[in-house]
């Protein structure tokens, strides 16, 4: 039996590739303005900066927001023929770049490629009166990348070919601190696989493991692992379908994506009712609370908690525990028409884990969103 905590195990990840956490997300989107306004609107993003034809960018157009440490960069093509076109016409509005920030980019790039990594970008370096910016990048499942960051020597707003995007209209934010971690879905019998990737080429470690049995409802069911750097700063949880009577929301989303990637971006906050009330009032949709019975047995399955029941209960937040504390967690439902991209909020009271205790409720919620769409 393994008795080893979530901590122990992140020490035993190999450390040739310091990562100091996510730098930025790179969402490509059919109109990068109106999703910007989108995100300010409803999650509380702030106006950072901006790239597009008038900062001599010709192909697309870029709009970053803010919130906390959460860098958000959405992005448009602004013609039929650009790759982003067809990327958009593929998968939807989606993640492509899960950008980390690192002490070097050209390092970084050295010693994955080594290691088996396929290049997407190979490194360059990004200057202008502010300073510079190093890059790299290398693909990972589907068609989503890393990109290496290293701005130690950059002053500016975000990076060069960038400009500072001032607007009169800035709505408050929503308690979003930073991002806790991204999780991706990937086809049948690709999980080992891709973890074995982060293994070998990212010098990650498998800190926890999920298989069918523990991971089902009714109806379907899903295996999952998570992997993590050294430091823990970078976590990505990969899942996989697995045999179920009816289709999984892993499957619903490899079908709608048209393959493999970004599920769900987990963003952290210190007040989880706060930020859950916020977010509701602003229009962001969440799935449907569990069952009164689930918060009656709370007590007995996580223990003493800080936080009133009553509020709980009434937003449908989850409680989880593990060896070194407990967990809040909500999900939203998918924040565009494609049943694909949804987002996590978050709240660590000590716990390291991704809320098992929660995945059968979790679940149960998904699969009656999916079959109010006739995809279960």
């Amino acid at each position: 039996m393994d008795t080893m905590t979530v901590s122990q195990k992140m020490q035993q990840a190999q450390d040739f590739l310091p990562i100091n956490g996510t730098d930025y997300i790179e969402m490509y989107v059919g109109n990068a303005k109106q999703s910007a306004h989108f995100y300010k609107t409803a999650f509380g993003f702030q106006s950072l900066a901006y790239a597009g034809p008038e900062t001599g960018v010709r192909d697309r157009a870029s709009y970053v927001l803010q919130q906390g440490k959460i860098r958000l960069v959405l992005t448009t093509p602004l013609n039929s023929e650009n790759p982003i076109t067809q990327h958009i016409a593929k998968h939807g509005d989606g993640v492509k770049i899960l950008a980390l920030w690192v002490d070097d980019a050209y390092k970084a790039y050295e010693e994955t490629m080594k290691r088996g990594a396929k290049s997407y970008q190979e490194p360059i370096t990004l200057k202008d009166e502010d300073g510079e910016v190093r890059m790299s990048g290398i693909y990972t499942y589907g068609e989503t990348v890393h990109m290496f960051v290293e701005r130690s020597n950059y002053k500016g707003t975000f990076m060069p070919g960038y400009k500072p995007w001032k607007s009169s209209y800035n709505p408050t934010d929503t308690g979003l601190l930073y991002v806790d971690h991204c999780v991706g879905n990937v086809g049948w019998n690709r999980m080992n696989p891709t973890i074995k990737w982060y293994e070998d080429v990212m010098g990650f470690v498998n800190i926890l493991s999920f298989d069918d049995k523990q991971i089902n409802t009714e109806y379907s069911a899903l295996m999952s692992k998570v992997m993590s750097n050294g430091n823990g700063f970078v976590k990505f949880p990969i899942n996989e379908p697995a045999e179920g009577k009816k289709k999984s929301q892993i499957e619903e989303y490899l079908d709608f994506y048209e393959g493999e990637g970004v599920q769900h971006i987990a963003v952290a906050t210190n007040d989880i009712v706060a930020t859950v009330k916020a977010l509701m009032a602003r229009g962001v949709e969440f799935l449907d609370a569990p069952p009164a019975a689930y918060y009656e047995e709370l007590p007995t399955r996580v223990g003493k908690i800080d936080e009133d029941m009553a509020p709980l209960q009434e937003l449908g937040i989850l409680v989880d525990c593990d060896e070194e504390g407990y967990l809040l967690q909500l999900f939203t439902k998918p924040v565009e028409d494609r049943p694909t991209l949804f987002f996590e909020i978050i709240q660590r009271k000590g716990a390291k884990s991704f809320g098992a205790g929660n995945f059968k409720a979790l679940f149960e919620s998904i699969e009656k969103e999916q079959a109010k769409r006739g995809n279960l």
